[in-house]
């Protein structure tokens, strides 16, 4: 709530915790209502995109089994970076900024990796495998993106300032746009907390449990790609956040999962709107874009959880 706050108060013009909290409940004309609208249309965007993106750092680093793991690992970025550039190479800048063209890539590039990583149609995907196909996959993709980029100026331009990743000047109804596929994605993950926990135990252990690892796998993919793509689409690529949340969350709270996803739900936002925040008040009148500043305010946390011996899987 807090964070919502001041993501809402904070900017080039400060208007107070109580105004905004009035202006909330009863809109008028004044210049805090005027403000409280313009802001709250990012803050609902970083609270949506904080925790889809905390909470599939949290799924794949259980599926995979790798305490790097984030919604990167899985191609999701560089799925949607291809997109981004392909539609505004082909339809201009106006269509590449839009939360459609960045989803249907990060789906496809989710679904290649899945395909590759367990070995055909009917084979089991493991956590090396698909660690591996996200890497492949990531690598062409990536060198793509150049070609076309480097190609087209016009293009390089647009792309990058979406690349970077920000709260800031996108689309009206994004948040409308990305809210179902965020839900869904979020359901399906609050379905897996007992299921990753018999995962981490390992494929042998989970299975003699009753676990159907394929089928765990194949629905964690899912809601983490769910979660991931519409984050990106949403907001860009912002990264750190996949990564360091979850971690921070298991110096507190332990590896277990039931607990895990639940606060990475909560703790996503918190450093999303705390960086949007810091990035808007250290650049005034100007700002920093979120992409660059979440970095600096969550590398403290996770340096703190590493140091602390509570960090990993």
């Amino acid at each position: 709530m807090l964070a919502a706050g001041l993501s809402v108060a904070v900017g080039s013009k400060t208007v107070p915790l109580g105004e905004v909290w009035s202006a909330w409940l009863h809109p008028d004309d004044s210049y805090a209502s005027a403000v409280v609208a313009s802001r709250l249309a990012r803050t609902q965007l970083g609270l949506l995109a904080g925790a889809a993106l905390a909470v599939a750092g949290a799924v794949i680093q259980g599926l995979t089994r790798n305490p790097l793991g984030d919604p990167g690992i899985l191609g999701v970025n560089a799925g949607a970076s291809a997109s981004v550039v392909l539609v505004t190479a082909g339809l201009g800048a106006t269509a590449g900024r839009s939360v459609w063209a960045a989803i249907p890539g990060a789906l496809v590039a989710a679904a290649v990796v899945y395909l590759i990583g367990s070995g055909g149609p009917r084979g089991r995907a493991t956590p090396v495998r698909l660690v591996l196909a996200g890497a492949a996959i990531s690598a062409v993709l990536a060198a793509l993106v150049q070609a076309v980029a480097l190609a087209q100026p016009d293009v390089f331009n647009s792309y990058r300032f979406w690349v970077v990743g920000s709260l800031a000047g996108r689309p009206e109804g994004t948040v409308g746009r990305v809210l179902p596929f965020v839900a869904v994605g979020l359901v399906f993950a609050l379905l897996l907390p007992r299921s990753l926990n018999a995962l981490a135990l390992g494929d042998e252990s989970a299975t003699a449990l009753g676990l159907r690892t394929g089928r765990t796998r194949a629905l964690g993919a899912a809601s983490a790609t769910l979660l991931a793509a519409s984050a990106v689409a949403a907001v860009g690529p912002v990264g750190f956040v996949g990564l360091a949340v979850p971690h921070v969350v298991r110096s507190f709270a332990g590896s277990d999962h039931r607990w895990l996803l639940p606060y990475c739900a909560l703790l996503g936002p918190v450093l999303l709107l705390g960086s949007d925040v810091l990035g808007r008040v250290v650049a005034r009148p100007g700002e920093i874009m979120v992409g660059v500043v979440t970095a600096f305010v969550g590398a403290p946390f996770l340096i703190a959880a590493v140091r602390q011996g509570r960090a990993g899987l």
